[in-house]
């Protein structure tokens, strides 16, 4: 059940760039999406927690660490995902922000937390290599240097919000942290929705309604849930590795519902990414304890995956 959970949690999660293009073409706009998914995702994440018993004893610098975490470092990252969505193919923008496991581990090394390693370099060449492919299948007159400029700093705010959580997060309990993490966020969107005079877009057809509560209760709460449900069966090695789903369903839906087509050596470039995602996630013969909700002990990002997730 551990492995449907997770399995389940990254198809919600990948189907949420689909959601997403729905709504825009509903007439949408960004800034409403995402003061939608967060105002209705933090209600509800909210009532989840204060159902289960509340934050407990929750220290007041940790509960304002996650929701600053929330309210700049996940707000930032959403902010610059959705508008890449905007722009450019679902599909090509899923590859370009799983590229942040890699990042991460570069980071940590960067950083002086580890040092390098053979399968380091391994992962790092592999997913170096599979986004040139995907970039360079990619590339047209038309080709969207803005979008794919969004896409990869979403990747990088994500990085940067993993790596500084994994300092400043810990001793929370998953559920608080989202919710927490969520609260910030809808902070942040209610005010640059009331600095620009209001919502302009939530008038719009019944129809995109239905996509923007998706997004919130299936592809933000749900999955969230779901996630965690799993990571506490099977660990957080082998739900980072289940995690991979999520590019794959994102990949498949936006060529069923929008018609999306990859080129041979973009597949290839996928693929690579994704296997540099396994190469950093898989659990070596002797793994130690992992923190949940931030990296690994031995560095490879093994347990990044607890945080809130991505997008």
């Amino acid at each position: 059940m551990g492995a449907i959970y997770c399995l389940l949690s990254a198809a919600a999660f990948g189907a949420m760039a689909i959601f997403g293009k729905l709504a825009y073409d509903e007439g949408v706009t960004v800034g409403d999406l995402l003061f939608v998914r967060f105002g209705v995702a933090a209600a509800v994440m909210l009532g989840i927690v204060w159902w289960r018993g509340g934050f407990g004893v929750l220290p007041r610098r940790t509960a304002v660490a996650a929701f600053a975490m929330g309210a700049v470092g996940y707000a930032a990252q959403s902010a610059s995902y959705f508008a890449a969505l905007d722009r450019i193919d679902a599909s090509l923008l899923t590859l370009l922000l799983y590229l942040y496991p890699v990042l991460v581990m570069a980071g940590a090394v960067a950083l002086k937390r580890e040092s390098w390693s053979r399968r380091r370099l391994v992962a790092l060449g592999l997913a170096l290599s599979g986004i040139l492919l995907v970039l360079l299948g990619a590339a047209t007159d038309r080709f969207d240097w803005l979008g794919v400029a969004l896409g990869v700093t979403s990747a990088l705010v994500y990085t940067a919000y993993i790596l500084t959580g994994d300092r400043v997060l810990t001793g929370i309990a998953p559920l608080s942290l989202t919710a927490l993490v969520c609260c910030g966020a809808a902070t942040t969107y209610a005010v640059a929705t009331a600095l620009r005079g209001g919502p302009t877009s939530l008038d719009a057809r019944p129809t995109a309604w239905l996509w923007l509560v998706t997004i919130a209760l299936v592809s933000t709460v749900g999955a969230i849930i779901l996630f965690f449900a799993g990571l506490a069966r099977v660990g957080p090695s082998v739900a980072s590795i289940l995690s991979i789903l999520e590019p794959v369903v994102t990949v498949g839906l936006a060529a069923v519902v929008f018609g999306e087509s990859s080129s041979a050596g973009q597949l290839l470039g996928g693929l690579l990414v994704l296997a540099a995602v396994v190469v950093v996630q898989w659990p070596r013969s002797r793994v130690p304890q992992d923190r949940l909700g931030g990296l690994g002990a031995d560095g490879d990002g093994r347990a990044f995956v607890a945080h809130a997730r991505h997008s």
